[in-house]
């Protein structure tokens, strides 16, 4: 058996994470093994060039049903890809790189940006990333605690 060089996060399938570089204090994330990709609710959408390389302009919505705390983004293009939803539809995506944090570690991951309004978390937070150190214990939730009740009570809805 293969030596670890890092010990493993035990962590529940659905946790709060940050997003520091977007000023993200709080989101509810899920944690999906059989996705290999992260995955960010974004909207407006924006490609630009800047300095001759690829760039993107979108929003995020940190809550779930709410539109408070929007936070404007602007980052260059790691890549594209080609991902089949949960529903079987394949499409073409922008992926950026992202740092997550999540039950106090941090690691980088490989995001694609699309319209999550319809699903229950606005991050998914795929295997791509989880191999950084994490396993995911699928009977348990919010091994890391949950937000302060300010972000809980935003993320239904209610400030």
């Amino acid at each position: 058996m293969k030596s670890s060089s890092h010990s493993s996060t035990i962590a529940g399938w659905r946790e709060w994470a940050s997003l520091p570089g977007l000023g993200v204090d709080w989101i509810k994330v899920k944690l999906d093994t059989g996705a290999r990709s992260s995955a960010l609710h974004a909207f407006d959408l924006e490609e630009f060039e800047r300095d001759g390389e690829p760039w993107v302009r979108f929003g995020v919505r940190p809550w779930q049903g709410s539109d408070e705390d929007d936070v404007r983004v602007e980052l260059p293009v790691h890549d594209r890809r080609l991902v089949r939803s949960s529903s079987g539809h394949t499409a073409e995506r922008v992926v950026v790189l992202l740092d997550v944090v999540l039950l106090g570690r941090t690691v980088t991951a490989e995001v694609t940006l699309t319209n999550r309004d319809e699903m229950g978390f606005r991050m998914l937070v795929g295997r791509e990333a989880l191999r950084q150190g994490f396993v995911v214990d699928s009977g348990r939730s919010f091994v890391g605690g949950r937000a302060p009740k300010h972000a809980r009570r935003r993320n239904r809805g209610r400030a």
